[in-house]
């Protein structure tokens, strides 16, 4: 593939061209890190009040130095009233108290630093908490005041205003405006709230704004930090006028709207130049200028600091426009998380990854779970349409058989492992959890949940908090049994003390893919595809390495000579079986 394949690629402006050569030929550590997201709230619990903490992260860092990890990428721990579990942030610059204090904060850095792991935090740009001060002072000051220009207020359409300004709906089900009350009682401006009611988008066109953030920036790479994952890093700039938009049809990422990759391509990609409608609160061109200035704060400081976008951004090619060499350094790929179990989608979509961020000097940032998606143990065996956001619960139509789901996602890891580039892991996901499908509806808290009425069950199921010992209280989550979501009978089974040391666990199965993509540098090795591999094969050779998965139900044999080095599933002697992963040392070319 080259560059001309790609469509709406942008050339190099004059200042990128300029630095293109180096920047590919850069030795970066987040060029291939491979970096381990943990949900605070849920990863572990110091004190035994059923949330997770600082505490408990210091505690467990030196199992994922074990593990092999490059980096941890922490999600919001910052003061919030926790409406959106920590993504509603009322103070940037402080840690809330139910994870802990800034001391704790930096006595989990300096543990993460001496075992060798570098330290993401997560900022939440594209709107605040509604506790936040700045948005409590906008709320006091007179309408057109310089306070109230910090957010998205506007006044409402109809006679009285009494409509919203336009007929955008929230990421979380319902309307995206809700207006406020003046002083005196009468019905006043609306505010923009592209998620919850409680989180007022800021406006960017504001150089108030600007500044408050850049402060934000330096705060945290001043204790030490290593870079940021920058939440919704699409949305910041709206569409001047703030137009109506209607999707084209029900669509459920956060990010509002990739679509769903069909599978059946053949071994050379066919790429789509259609571009999806653009929504007018998504992927503006006025984002880039916020991230070139954001480039420049890192590079005042040492260390190779690091900016990752959450884009939800389709296509590939423009979702490479965030990672220009004087904007960010990484975006996740969710084009590949999103893309089914078929070898011709993983094909296509590896291809147009790989292609498409090379042109701007970046690598490609590979993941298949978050906090935000369904677990890849189960997503991977739907057999019914889940939108990405809605979750899974008791009624939803296809639900996960568990033993094809972790088969799926041990060959699915340990493909996405060997290719070139980044990784993101989702806490848990080294010990194969599923979906939490059955948790009661009185103990779900994702607003998705409640401002859908129901209708849809969240993210709360790839949440639930992590299993470390089977036998003791909250499966070693914390010092008692207290957990903030009810953790499943079965978590006992999946503990990491169950898995330690054990051949053929999920967790030796991760362990032994970092340290042999480690030795063998596959973070920077080109990717040859392999021919005469049947059509529901993925077969490709990175440096010294062949790698093989069969995503069909027929035996593939292997070629002869080979070392097996890893197999994510036992293999059926010199064959590979069903939804397995191979890794071949010494096979002929």
């Amino acid at each position: 593939m080259t560059i001309e394949d790609i469509p709406d690629y942008d050339a190099p402006t004059e200042t990128e061209t300029e630095t293109l050569d180096a920047v590919i030929t850069g030795d970066e550590w987040w060029r291939t890190a491979v970096i381990y997201q943990i949900y605070p709230r849920s990863f572990a619990d110091g004190n035994g009040d059923g949330l997770g903490d600082l505490e408990g992260i210091t505690h467990r860092l030196p199992a994922l130095a074990h593990l092999g990890i490059d980096a941890i990428w922490l999600s919001p721990f910052f003061t919030s009233p926790q409406h959106d579990a920590g993504y509603d942030v009322a103070d940037y610059c402080d840690v809330d108290p139910i994870f802990g204090t800034l001391a704790d904060f930096d006595r989990m850095l300096a543990a993460a630093h001496d075992l060798g792991i570098r330290v993401i935090v997560d900022l939440v740009p594209n709107h605040s908490s509604s506790d936040h001060v700045w948005f409590q002072e906008a709320l006091a000051a007179p309408e057109g005041s310089a306070e109230r220009a910090r957010y998205m207020f506007r006044d409402g359409r109809g006679g009285s205003g009494e409509l919203p300004p336009n007929n955008w709906e929230s990421v979380f089900g319902g309307p995206a405006w809700t207006r406020v009350t003046r002083p005196d009682g009468t019905p006043g401006q609306w505010y923009l709230h592209l998620f919850d009611v409680s989180q007022p988008d800021f406006d960017w066109n504001n150089e108030w704004v600007r500044e408050q953030f850049r402060g934000v920036l330096r705060f945290w790479l001043d204790r030490g930090v290593d870079g940021f994952r920058v939440d919704v890093a699409h949305g910041l700039i709206k569409a001047e006028g703030l137009p109506d938009y209607t999707p084209p049809a029900e669509g459920g990422s956060m990010g509002g709207g990739i679509p769903d990759l069909s599978g059946g391509a053949e071994l050379e990609p066919q790429i789509s130049s259609k571009e999806p409608p653009l929504p007018p609160y998504w992927a503006q061109d006025g984002v880039h200028e916020i991230y070139r200035d954001w480039h420049e704060v890192l590079a005042e400081y040492e260390g190779d600091r690091v900016l990752c976008a959450e884009a939800w951004v389709e296509p590939l090619a423009k979702l490479a426009r965030w990672v220009r060499p004087d904007e960010m350094h990484q975006a996740f790929n969710f084009s590949y998380l999103e893309t089914p179990w078929d070898a011709g989608a993983l094909r296509e979509v590896i291809d147009e990854s790989i292609a498409a961020f090379a042109t701007v000097g970046a690598p490609s940032t590979w993941v298949l779970s978050n906090h935000d998606v369904v677990r890849h143990a189960s997503r991977l065996a739907l057999t019914a349409e889940n939108l990405q956001g809605h979750g899974v619960g008791p009624n939803t139509p296809g639900k996960p058989d568990p033993v094809v789901g972790l088969r799926r996602a041990r060959a699915a890891t340990s493909l996405m492992l060997a290719l070139p580039g980044s990784a993101y892991i989702y806490q848990g996901e080294e010990l194969g959890l599923p979906e939490v499908i059955d948790l009661p509806d009185a103990a779900r808290q994702d607003p998705t949940w409640f401002r859908s009425n129901g209708e849809r069950y969240g993210r709360d199921g790839c949440r639930v908090p992590i299993p470390w010992e089977s036998a003791a209280p909250s499966y070693g989550f914390g010092p008692s049994s207290a957990s903030w979501l009810p953790q499943p009978g079965e978590w006992a089974s999946y503990a990491r003390d169950e898995q330690t040391g054990v051949p053929g666990s999920t967790l030796e199965l991760y362990r032994l893919a970092l340290e042999v993509r480690r030795e063998l540098g596959l973070g920077w090795s080109e990717l040859e595809w392999l021919p005469d591999y049947p059509r529901d094969v993925v077969a490709f050779r990175t440096g010294d390495l062949t790698v093989i998965a069969n995503l069909g139900s027929v035996l593939v044999e292997l070629p002869a000579g080979g070392e097996v080095v890893l197999a994510s599933s036992d293999l059926d002697g010199a064959a590979l079986p069903a939804d397995t992963t191979v890794w071949l040392l010494g096979v002929e070319e």
